[in-house]
């Protein structure tokens, strides 16, 4: 029996040591990732509870002494976050809606319908992902201005309805085409017509994707802070990461335990998503790599 054992574990099959030893090395190596990760959290927790004298002390404190909890209830007094929660949660809505809305029919067409240059058309969507953002920002500022648009949430919604963002499409065209097209010549057998094919049929089989889709980009959309910082310029209009830019003072120097705070604060939502909803974020890993 020994013997066996033996020669099964020569082979590999049954090497319950050197299983265990390879476990434990992704243990390790997991949890020594998680810890750096979390280390920038820490020290802004840390900071957040510290008194304005603590926060340069030398050496530096990971633990305040005394822990200031009063900093929280400063940071959202001292500006009007209220008012900047909202404005966010208005743009990170309505946009979100939008890039689902637009993003979901562009990829149905190049999916789900035969039509001449598909092909070539979805390669130079796809070539818009590599230009940069500040390649098209003063044109885009140019017509937005003309447009009269600036100081207004225009030109941070209606974008989005516009499949502004190709990863989006991308992602769900991928999505789509692991659909069986049986799907679609039974409904256009029983009188259906492209619109209720995508209606009824592909956005109810699609609710992972489109789930994905709309939790990245509102993450995206929550933390966005260049283009609030370009066409918003009333201080009522701020968003949330806008907003916290105020703790930097031109005179007085910067507020570190308040912004780190209000960072905090701001930060609950994220991580009540990505608590709630990691299984699509680990959905958008396995779709995004779907042979399309």
């Amino acid at each position: 029996m020994a013997q066996n054992v033996a020669k099964q574990s020569s082979t590999g099959v049954m090497n319950y040591p050197g299983q265990a030893f390879k476990r434990g090395l992704i243990y390790a190596a997991l949890i020594f990732g998680a810890l750096v990760v979390f280390i920038p959290f820490a020290w802004t927790l840390s900071t957040a509870l510290k008194s304005p004298d603590e926060v340069f002390a030398f050496p530096p404190q990971w633990i305040p002494d005394p822990i200031v909890w009063g900093n929280f209830v400063e940071a959202v007094s001292t500006r009007p976050f209220g008012r900047w929660f909202l404005n966010t949660l208005f743009v990170v809505g309505v946009s979100t809606f939008g890039t689902i809305l637009s993003a979901s029919i562009v990829a149905f067409a190049f999916a789900r319908l035969r039509w001449p240059g598909r092909n070539v058309l979805f390669l130079i969507l796809l070539a818009t992902m590599m230009l940069p953002t500040q390649v098209t920002l003063i044109p885009t500022f140019i017509l937005f201005r003309e447009l009269g648009w600036l100081n207004t949430f225009l030109p941070l919604i209606v974008p989005s309805f516009f499949a502004r963002n190709a990863f989006y499409v991308f992602l769900l065209r991928q999505f789509y085409m692991t659909i069986p097209l049986d799907l679609d010549e039974a409904a256009r057998i029983d009188g259906a017509n492209h619109f209720q094919v995508y209606f009824y049929i592909i956005m109810p089989m699609s609710k992972p994707a489109l789930a994905v889709a709309a939790i990245m980009f509102a993450q995206f959309k929550w933390k966005e802070f260049l283009a609030p910082l370009i066409y918003l310029n009333n201080t009522d209009m701020y968003t949330v990461s806008l907003g916290l830019r105020t703790f930097i003072g031109e005179t007085w120097g910067t507020e570190w335990h308040l912004m780190m705070a209000a960072n905090i604060i701001f930060m609950i939502p994220l991580i009540l998503i990505f608590f709630f909803a990691q299984k699509y974020f680990i959905q958008g890993v396995v779709i995004t790599g779907v042979k399309g």
